[in-house]
């Protein structure tokens, strides 16, 4: 059965830890005191985060941004959950806690134009890509991405 709930501080230690390869390590993150150093990621107190389980393993996080006219959604799943579906679940729930915590607010994240298996789970959950691919830089590195919105 999936659960979720706010991110702890505990949880957010052990997901800044995760280790993706080959061309996902760019989602590697920093370790969690230097993002609490630095106020940024987990330690962004305008960031809502919550974490996803599969009865005790701790499958992935969702966060909610909430900004002027939008609301810019974040996911991560455990290296080694990943390509099982969890994403799909976990967006749909985004959507859901999305409409509910930020009514009349559109959500939107940007992915890595390279990233085609997040791109259709994305698409699935009935995103879909506005615009021409962007070039813009991130505490990931540069690279290009696709805009991409859940309408209301």
């Amino acid at each position: 059965m999936i659960t979720y709930h706010k991110t702890t501080e505990e949880e957010k230690y052990a997901i800044a830890e995760w280790r993706y390869i080959g061309d996902y390590a760019i989602y590697n993150g920093a370790p969690y005191e230097e993002q609490k150093k630095r106020g940024v990621g987990f330690a962004n107190p305008r960031n809502n985060f919550y974490s996803f389980y599969d009865g005790t393993v701790l499958i992935g996080f969702i966060n909610l941004y909430e900004e002027k006219t939008g609301v810019f959604f974040g996911i991560g799943a455990n290296p080694d959950c990943c390509g099982r579906g969890y994403g799909q679940l976990m967006t749909k729930t985004a959507c859901e806690n999305s409409r509910s915590l930020f009514p009349g607010k559109p959500l939107y994240l940007e992915v890595r134009t390279w990233n085609t298996r997040v791109v259709r789970c994305y698409e699935k959950a009935e995103f879909h890509i506005v615009g021409e691919p962007i070039r813009q830089t991130t505490s990931a590195g540069e690279g290009v991405f696709y805009h991409m919105i859940h309408e209301i």
